[in-house]
């Protein structure tokens, strides 16, 4: 279950209604029992990236432990435009990624209780030159974008990254978005390219989860002994 961290929303109805990411993730927490929670993906620019480790470690403990902590580099520039944060170039805002992610773990080895496990940092984004390395050194998880191809060029990206800083690239999860149009075909084609972990969006307010219930079919079915 994942939540954008925007403060507008992106599609549809430019000052539609829309809450705030992680106060949400927060009754997310106490209203569920298994699944994991997390934003896809938390902008870093919005927050002190030690408070963020703190919101993160705070919604852990409600959550029991179910917390994945996705974060990115920030792109929806009248997120900043309206909240009055610097936009930056995208370089400048993957170096403060760079800079930051170190900061948030260094917090989370601090904090008093600590967090219940080690929580997975998910890092959303394609860039070649700086996003995958990022990935690389300091992700428990990836997530991109594409159709297959496109992903297993990532992949193959992310892989090199990984035998540059020395990094196990099994060690990394795979992520990706299915296509809403058919989830179950989208989810096998990604999955014979090396993807694992997959999304599905929804939108209310007229809910259908009849696609998600096929993609749910596909899951158990791949998985079956």
């Amino acid at each position: 279950m994942s939540h954008k961290s925007h403060f507008y929303p992106l599609y549809g109805e430019p000052e539609g209604k829309h809450f705030e990411c992680w106060t949400t993730l927060g009754a997310f927490a106490e209203a569920t029992e298994r699944v994991e929670i997390g934003a896809l993906v938390t902008c870093n620019s919005y927050r002190n990236p030690q408070l963020l480790a703190d919101m993160a470690r705070t919604v852990d403990h409600i959550s029991q432990g179910r917390l994945i902590l996705g974060i990115g580099s920030g792109w929806f520039q009248k997120d900043y435009d309206e909240y009055g944060y610097e936009f930056g170039t995208a370089g400048s805002r993957l170096d403060a990624l760079d800079r930051d992610l170190p900061l948030i773990v260094s917090r989370l080895a601090v904090l008093n209780p600590a967090p219940t496990r080690h929580i997975p940092v998910l890092i959303g984004g394609g860039g070649e030159r700086k996003t995958l390395r990022i990935v690389a050194q300091r992700a428990d998880i990836w997530h991109g974008f594409g159709d297959p191809d496109t992903v297993a060029h990532k992949h193959a990206v992310l892989d090199g990254w990984c035998a540059k800083v020395g990094r196990d690239p099994l060690e990394i999860e795979r992520s990706a978005g299915v296509s809403p149009k058919g989830p179950a075909t989208s989810a096998e084609s990604l999955y014979a390219v090396g993807t694992r972990l997959f999304t599905y969006g929804v939108q209310g307010p007229g809910y259908d989860l009849g696609p998600l219930q096929d993609l749910i079919a596909w899951r158990d079915e791949r998985n079956r002994p």
